[in-house]
């Protein structure tokens, strides 16, 4: 996508903060609207035919986590057969993560501990770490991670893949490794580091519903979305 703005996760976290505080796009919307598009590009992976498909979504405590949990939702709304990997205890989820766990707890989804074998399945979406993380991942993260990139199963990333840093490019250990990246609201600037991009996969930008007005006070970035609220970048 030519003319695509790359930001850094300082830059990213001004612009969710200012749609947040200034135009009232509460983190509640932003969630449903990424977790919706996250579910839309899950489906685009899998051909569209949802029924027969397994799924599992691999969600950390987060708001990236909340993201994987709306996206598991819609996955099993739409006739997959989802199943959702709690890197934590429920207890350890933030408070808008936790309502999107409970909103898929009278449903079929199956909800299962980091332990969970994860090969065999039609697609991993990996809803662990955010931009905001920090480091190599550590624990039962590091874990789901592993076992996601040695199952054999196509993977997803949410946002960026868990484990690589957005602003430098550099891939944490251990560091998801996706077919797709669907990144959100803007794509960050450690995907331009060559390091990156085997970690990366495509490269696809979803509209979270941030406003144009928004987009434009920390870039040029006017008609980012007019052909589609999925755009590949490459």
């Amino acid at each position: 996508m030519d003319g695509t703005v790359y930001v850094t996760a300082d830059e990213m976290r001004r612009l969710d903060e200012r749609t947040i505080h200034y135009y009232s796009v509460d983190v509640l919307s932003l969630m449903e609207n990424a977790g919706l598009q996250s579910a839309r590009a899950a489906a685009m992976m899998l051909g569209g035919a949802l029924h027969g498909r397994t799924v599992a979504c691999l969600a950390g405590k987060g708001n990236n986590g909340g993201d994987g949990l709306v996206a598991a939702r819609h996955l099993h709304d739409w006739g997959a057969d989802v199943t959702v990997v709690l890197a934590f205890g429920r207890d350890d989820f933030g408070e808008v993560p936790r309502k999107q766990l409970a909103a898929i707890g009278g449903t079929d989804v199956h909800v299962k501990g980091p332990e969970t074998e994860l090969s065999g399945f039609s697609l991993l979406v990996d809803a662990l770490l955010g931009y905001n993380a920090k480091g190599d991942p550590r624990g039962p993260l590091a874990s789901v991670i592993r076992q996601a990139n040695s199952s054999g199963a196509p993977i997803m990333a949410i946002d960026l893949p868990s484990g690589l840093d957005p602003t430098t490019g550099e891939p944490h250990d251990p560091c998801v490794k996706a077919a797709v990246t669907l990144t959100l609201g803007l794509p960050k600037i450690g995907f331009l580091d060559p390091r990156a991009r085997t970690y990366l996969g495509d490269l696809w930008l979803a509209d979270i519903s941030i406003p144009p007005e928004a987009y434009a006070e920390v870039s040029q970035s006017a008609g980012l979305f007019d052909r589609g609220t999925l755009v590949r970048i490459w």
